[in-house]
């Protein structure tokens, strides 16, 4: 008989025994649960390539059918989302499932921070990642692992499949508890209609049973996220919102269940399910809005190419990006992205650094010269001696920064969960005191009073105060062409003092095109000039050709050639006509460059100069009018660009911007917003480029252009969907309006709150009293918060 064996641990696979794993589309035999689960966590985690990479079998687990997370100290699976820091320490970029809000963030800090070893630890609620920073020497990941599968958050690697997999089915589950707890909200409220409007006593205990059982799948179901948040809060020793809702949903679904069946006190199914209902609407609205923001990869390294082209073996052989090694020759054809840093070996092109300076006119680039991982090479193949790869790269930089500039971020969440957990306290501390009270004087009502002040002053109403009115703007700003991807905007905007804008992109249209004409030859018009040019630049995909992009004519130019960093030269007729910097075109007799500061380009004819033509990027229409409005409001407008100090200074003086700065790097422009927040600025930062993304980040809120990088999307707090400036404006008037509306709504649930404490504390509000108001008092807080959305 053949022997069968395991594909984990390679142990004989027992006679009779049927534990199977799919990996790489074929089902694999395992020889017992624990190498079965281990397997299954292994492809679940996206890592199947571990058995690729592995030399030898792994160990088989001791304990069969419990969570290994063992696996994931193996340097073979960590090398797909454990990045190496200086000093020794690692970075894990890990997938959390659980998270459902900004308390689930500080509950995992909180926790993780306990931990020996464990130096830093930011979670991404929008996105659910979590980013790690630890010793290895002094703790290892798996321990990392289990700590947060302790308190309820399943841990993955961190990778866009893993990510998009999970919402999916998120999503699902969110829909079908909401679902459940529409449909049991309606018939009890039904049945409700029977027992308060007179019910005989055989009738009202079957409406009383009839409630109960259509309101047990919306509490055992529906409401299951909250028990599970409470219960995990609990058992970390912490308190956060769930809290007093799983006790006002447990207590009142167990006190109407007793009253059910002794056929004493009052019940209140229907208000139980109205209650959850009315919230799981408002968890799995911001759910959706989280996903839908979620613009992008978050990640950098998307930027980089799956594959290379190496020279190895006396040939060209295409390897993964993550083989490359220092001193490795590749080649990077016209068109692709380099994968590393490197120098140039072979070659001559234009290769575009955007993604730094964040201006679009490629950079000439020959033998000697560097190139940096992430840029795109233009116009021809280039050979490339590398230099740096992963971390070390330009690229892996900018990413740092970001990082950096993110956790600096204002901690606004972190004060708003520092509050309400001292109001659940509070409340907690009554209720308890109330039902010692009537202990004492009527035994009998104790339970049902404590009842109706835990339920009275449920922060439901303060709950929603705030994000009803976020999400009514939200979607207000959305059907207008603004999409929020963070919830502190809203409120940050109101703050704003200060408005810094990047340039290329941003003020402008992020477009060349011409901007003067300076005729050198007699008898030629400005129009046939610019033909003659339009003729040379026919066929290409440069951005100086786009440049003449409108001003065809008959004119055609023949036997065209370009030349990397110097320009284009062509027949027109019996001519030779030749266009690009003076050194190409002009030679040693080239005239001297006018003095405005434009992107000059000398036009000559057998030699002699025709005319100069200026280039620019064109400046937005309505740019003057947003930057006069913004001062008109108070706010002050700053101007902070990689383009060159001259261009800067020019725009700055034509849209009226009294404060700027040119030729600054990324790193300037966010020591630059630091310095301003330093001195008690509050700032928002308008921006479009990869080389914006660490001032986006780090600003007080960011907002991001209809055009911008992908990068530059993810990371920024909200995104103008229109080709304009305009919708920034809105913004700032809707955020306004937000702010009045939240301080009614909060003004309206603690008014409500502290007439009804006191009332209910007295015996004075039944339970199903105490449900009502406080339903009615979150419907008002909802239809306030509506009006935004007109």
């Amino acid at each position: 008989m053949e022997i069968i064996y395991c594909y984990h641990c390679a142990e004989p696979v027992p006679a009779g025994v049927d534990y199977t794993v799919e990996i790489g589309g074929e089902p694999q035999a395992m020889c017992c649960p624990g190498c079965q689960a281990v397997a299954s966590a292994i492809v679940d985690g996206g890592l199947t390539r571990f058995y690729q990479y592995r030399t030898e079998a792994s160990e088989r687990p001791t304990n069969d059918g419990a969570p290994s997370w063992h696996i994931y100290d193996l340097p073979e699976i960590q090398q797909d989302f454990v990045v190496e820091l200086p000093g020794g320490h690692a970075q894990a970029n890990l997938l959390l499932e659980g998270i459902s809000c900004a308390a689930c963030s500080w509950l995992i800090e909180t926790h993780l921070y306990r931990l020996d070893g464990v130096e830093q630890v930011r979670v991404n609620v929008t996105s659910f990642r979590t980013q790690i920073t630890y010793n290895p020497e002094t703790i290892a990941l798996s321990h990392v692992l289990s700590e947060l599968h302790a308190i309820g958050y399943r841990p993955r690697p961190a990778t866009d499949d893993q990510q998009r997999a999970l919402e999916v089915r998120d999503n699902r589950l969110a829909l079908a508890r909401l679902g459940v707890a529409g449909f049991g909200m309606m018939q009890a409220g039904m049945v409700a209609v029977g027992l308060y409007t007179g019910a005989s006593d055989e009738w009202q205990s079957l409406l009383r049973g009839l409630s109960m059982l259509l309101s047990t799948p919306v509490v055992f179901f529906s409401a299951w996220p909250f028990f599970r948040a409470a219960w995990r809060s609990l058992k970390a020793g912490q308190l956060v919102m769930d809290v007093p809702v799983a006790l006002a949903v447990g207590i009142g679904y167990g006190a109407s269940c007793w009253a059910t069946f002794t056929g004493t006190g009052d019940v209140y199914f229907e208000s139980i399910a109205m209650f959850v209902f009315f919230l799981l609407v408002g968890r799995y609205l911001e759910m959706r809005a989280r996903y839908r923001h979620r613009i992008g990869g978050a990640n950098i390294a998307q930027l980089l190419p799956p594959v290379a082209n190496r020279w190895e073996a006396d040939e060209w052989r295409q390897v993964a990006v993550k083989m490359l090694r220092t001193d490795d020759r590749i080649r990077v054809a016209a068109g692709d992205t380099f994968p590393a840093d490197g120098e140039v070996l072979a070659g001559a092109s234009g290769v575009n650094e955007a993604l730094l300076t964040g201006e679009s006119v490629p950079v000439a680039k020959g033998v000697g010269s560097f190139v940096i991982a992430g840029s795109q090479n233009n116009e021809s193949p280039l050979e490339i001696r590398v230099s740096a790869i992963g971390g070390q790269t330009q690229l892996s930089a900018i990413e740092q920064l970001i990082g950096r500039a993110q956790a600096e971020k204002p901690p606004q969440m972190a004060l708003a969960d520092k509050v309400a957990r001292y109001f659940i306290a509070v409340v907690l501390l009554v209720c308890t005191a109330v039902f010692t009270v009537w202990s004492f004087v009527a035994p009998e009502r104790a339970l049902w009073v404590a009842l109706s002040v835990l339920v009275v002053t449920c922060p439901c109403a303060l709950a929603l105060a705030m994000p009803t009115a976020i999400t009514a703007a939200t979607e207000y700003l959305r059907r207008t062409g603004v999409l929020i991807a963070r919830g502190h905007v809203l409120e940050t905007l109101t703050k704003v003092n200060r408005v810094i804008f990047d340039k290329t992109g941003t003020l402008t249209e992020g477009q060349l095109c011409v901007a003067e004409v300076k005729s050198l030859a007699e008898g030629v018009d400005r129009e046939h000039l610019l033909a003659l040019c339009a003729a040379l630049e026919q066929g290409s995909n440069h951005p100086i050709a786009r440049a003449f992009s409108g001003f065809e004519t008959e004119v055609t130019a023949s036997s065209i050639r370009q030349v990397t960093g110097g320009g284009v030269s062509g027949q027109v007729g019996a001519a030779t006509y030749r266009l690009g910097n003076t050194a190409f075109a002009g030679g040693e007799d080239a005239p001297k460059l006018p003095s405005e500061p434009y992107l000059w380009l000398l036009l000559t004819r057998d030699g002699v100069p025709q005319a100069f033509i200026g280039l620019a990027d064109q400046v937005r229409q309505e740019a003057a009018g947003v930057v006069a409005a913004l001062a008109q409001n108070g706010l002050a407008v700053e101007l902070l660009s990689g383009d060159t100090a001259a261009n800067t200074a020019r725009l700055a003086h034509e849209l009226g911007i009294g404060t700027y700065m040119g030729a600054v790097s990324p790193a300037d422009k966010l020591a630059r917003l630091q310095q301003r927040q330093a001195q008690g600025d509050t700032i928002l930062m308008v921006g479009d480029g990869i080389n914006d993304v660490p001032t986006l980040s780090g600003a007080d809120v960011s907002i991001a252009m209809a055009g911008a990088s992908d990068l530059a999307r993810t990371h920024a707090d909200c995104l103008l969907l229109q080709h304009s400036l305009q919708p920034l404006l809105l913004c700032l008037s809707r955020a306004r309006a937000t702010r009045t509306v939240i301080r009614q709504n909060l003004t309206l649930s603690l008014v409500y709150n502290t007439v009804a404490l006191p009332l209910a504390a007295l015996g004075l509000v039944p339970p199903w009293a105490a449900a009502l108001g406080m339903t009615a008092s979150s419907l008002l807080v909802v239809l306030n918060a509506l009006r935004l959305t007109r």
